[in-house]
């Protein structure tokens, strides 16, 4: 299929779609093409791109830990702990 046929199909099915699912479309192919543009390929990063990369990563996987359920308190380690 070319690219003629794809785009034309993919209009005809956005016709038929209800106006909150192509808002949402709309809004994922902005992110894509904000993405290609944004974002140079990972072989080209300088350091200064690596590091603050790692530190969105280091920084997002605290804030989407989850605390622990269980909570000890200084009693239950005496119970285990014996000198």
């Amino acid at each position: 299929m070319n690219s003629a046929m794809l785009r034309d199909r993919l209009h005809k099915q956005i016709d038929r779609l209800p106006d909150d699912l192509v808002e949402q479309i709309a809004n994922f192919a902005m992110f894509l093409a904000a993405m290609q543009k944004a974002a140079p390929r990972y072989a080209d990063w300088d350091e200064r791109q690596w590091q603050d990369f790692a530190l969105q990563q280091f920084f997002r996987e605290e804030a989407d830990a989850q605390p622990d359920e269980v909570a000890y308190t200084l009693k239950d380690a005496r119970e285990v702990y014996h000198p």
